[in-house]
């Protein structure tokens, strides 16, 4: 019998758009090798919530043999809850001795000023995206010219760029990318507008992203921003 490996990982986990939920994970993984047969009991310690004010934080820590939970504590439920014959032995005696008293007390020693650093170094950091206007296509034998608006380095990733035409929003003939990752944390997306030329008209892309107050515009013929 021997302890094949020991490694210990964090990790965050953000769903954005409709809502946005925060799991921070601290995984404990203990492999314990006997012949050729393997046995995997590690721990997932889990601090949940959907808000940057933290008044709904959860703090889930779970035992698991070979992927399958054995024992839980859950700061709703207040107590821990065993899942195997060996789990429900546990939890009878955790529940009345100082391991339960411990737990209950995660919640406000290891969830809430861990979530807060993440909130504030990765859910609420915000860079001003690079905006290029370049026209692709010119107009010629009746066929219509075609410009694209590009922003580049921004994050986070939920953007929204559209055309103005003489002031007015555009809704047809337009085409665009979605957010696309760089893999550096890094957004860029790009939008394409077909447009016969008409003469005095006034072009321009709009970017409004949560780096700026104001919606970003960048008029045809104007240098990159």
């Amino acid at each position: 019998m021997n302890w094949s490996s020991v490694s210990q990982t964090l990790s965050v986990s953000v769903g954005c758009r409709d809502k946005m939920l925060l799991s921070l994970q601290l995984l404990l993984l203990l492999t314990l090798t006997i012949r050729t047969d393997g046995y995997y009991y590690y721990m997932t310690t889990d601090c949940i919530t959907s808000s940057s004010d933290l008044t709904d934080v959860e703090y889930i820590d779970t035992y698991h043999f070979n992927k399958d939970p054995v024992i839980r504590f859950n700061s709703t439920v207040g107590e821990y809850v065993g899942y195997t014959e060996l789990g429900v032995k546990n939890a009878e005696r955790w529940n009345k001795g100082p391991e339960v008293q411990q737990a209950r007390g995660e919640l406000e020693r290891y969830c809430k000023p861990n979530l807060g650093i993440d909130f504030s170094t990765v859910l609420e950091k915000t860079v001003k995206p690079r905006i290029k206007l370049v026209a692709e296509q010119q107009a010629s034998g009746g066929h219509p010219a075609m410009l694209m608006c590009s922003a580049y380095d921004f994050y986070p990733p939920v953007i929204d760029v559209y055309w103005l035409r003489n002031g007015e929003k555009v809704t047809s003939d337009v085409t665009a990318t979605e957010e696309m990752a760089d893999g550096d944390w890094y957004y860029q997306i790009h939008s394409h507008l077909e447009y016969t030329p008409t003469s005095g008209e006034k072009i321009s892309c709009v970017v409004e992203h949560a780096s700026s107050k104001k919606p970003i515009i960048i008029e045809w013929g104007e240098n990159e921003h």
